[in-house]
Parts: C-alpha cells; structure tokens; sequence
C-alpha cells in the first residue's frame, strides 16, 4: 500500500477525475481516538483472527470492499448493487465519542437517477467521480475510528444498513420509502431489525471467516498490529449550479 494526497481538486467543478498511476484516489493515515493508553493485555489481539501482514499498513477500504462483495453475492436483496460503482472510503473522527456518525452513503445522482435538478428558480448538478474512465454511483464512507470500535454484530449490522441505503435500480439514488421517512420507513426498529436479521442470514451461510476477521477487532488492535491504519478519504460530494 502506498499513502499518497491526490492533487488538490476543483472544489466546484462539475466532475472530480483520479487516474492511475500518477493521480491516484488520496489515502491517508486515520488517526486513534486521544484517550488513555489501552492495556496491554486489550491491543494482543488474538494472533488466529487474520487481518493481514503484521506490521504492514492496514487499509482499511480494501478490506471493507472485499466484505461487500460477498455480502452482495449472497444476499438475494442486493443482486442490484455492482460493487466497483461503490467508492468506499473514510473520515477521521473529531472526537472519540462511541455515538455518533458511523457510517454514510452519498448518492450521486438525484432522485430517479437524475443528473441534475432545479431547485429555486436554478439547475444544479451532483458531481460525478471517476477513477480513469470508471464512474461511481455511491460514496460509502466509514467514520475512524469510531465504526471499527462497535461490536462485531453492530459493525456488520451497519454495513448492511448502507446497503440497504442503496436504490433498487441502482442508478445512483437512494431506496426511498412512502411517507415522510423516505430512507428508514416509519419505524426505525423495524427497519434495524430487518438489517440484524439479513446480517445473521449472510453469517449463516458460513461466509469466509477472514472477509470479516477485521471486524472482531476493535481500532487500537488494528494499529497495534499494523503500525498504521489507512484509508481513501475523498471530499464530499456537492451539488454545483449550473450556469444558464
């Protein structure tokens, strides 16, 4: 893995472009959470759960990426969803406060897989990212380290949520329900329940144990291990005005 910045980009242009090799999707070191020093006996992770080479760089999205390929392949409700058209990618926590943002999709596209829309007497445009030729329809972005720090179950739990986030005729919107609770319906504990429930369905078809592992860890037993946890960290996306 190497760290790089990418060059600085237009914050308001209309397309946000990254290419290979000398252009590269940036990605950077994440940041522990300032707390006391953990014990010891806490960060010696138990050396059977594999997350990779230790003492190399863990980066974190292509983990989270492969994770999401399978769940994909094995649950009959997301045979929509192309994973490449996902960039999965990470924020820094500002505190280390256990609630809070945990995870998020970004569509980019309007509703209906518009491209763009008018809004008080103007038209405006989501940005669109690509990497080479390759467009993205979904920015899935992870908050470090206060998702890796909930338990196994929720972390999974809550990769299936944004999932689920993700329209059923995958073209860059949202799924979007009836009534004023357009993204989790009327009731928040039904909708949690439904993504627990499809969360132990995937685990009991007996997925690869390693495509998980990393999840059983908490964020210090991640960096204990690797000496650095790392991840692609791009700007949010941005509705642009158009002009006439």
């Amino acid at each position: 893995m190497v760290l790089s910045r990418s060059k600085e980009k237009d914050s308001h242009t209309l397309e946000l472009r990254w290419q290979e090799p000398h252009d590269p999707l940036p990605v950077r070191l994440i940041r522990g959470a300032h707390r006391s020093a953990p014990m010891t006996n806490h960060l010696g992770s138990p050396p059977w759960i594999a997350t990779g080479p230790v003492g190399q760089p863990f980066h974190f999205c292509t983990h989270v990426r492969r994770l999401l390929e399978d769940i994909v392949a094995r649950t009959q409700e997301f045979k929509h969803i192309h994973v490449p058209q996902l960039l999965v990618g990470t924020l820094q926590a500002r505190n280390g406060r256990a609630h809070g943002l945990q995870a998020r999709v970004t569509p980019l596209r309007f509703p209906h897989g518009e491209l763009q829309r008018r809004r008080r007497n103007a038209n405006f445009q989501v940005q669109r990212y690509f990497l080479g030729d390759h467009e993205f329809l979904y920015v899935m972005t992870f908050c470090l380290p206060r998702f890796q720090n909930q338990d196994f179950d929720d972390k999974l739990i809550t990769l299936f949520h944004e999932l689920y986030h993700i329209g059923p005729e995958f073209n860059g919107d949202l799924r979007r329900h009836q009534g004023r609770c357009q993204l989790h319906t009327r009731s928040q504990r039904h909708y949690d329940k439904h993504m627990a429930g499809l969360a132990r369905e995937y685990l009991a078809g007996h997925p690869n144990p390693d495509l998980h592992a990393f999840l059983r860890l908490d964020f210090a037993q991640l960096l204990h291990r690797h000496g650095a946890v790392a991840g692609i960290a791009v700007p949010r996306p941005k509705m642009i005005p158009l002009t006439s």
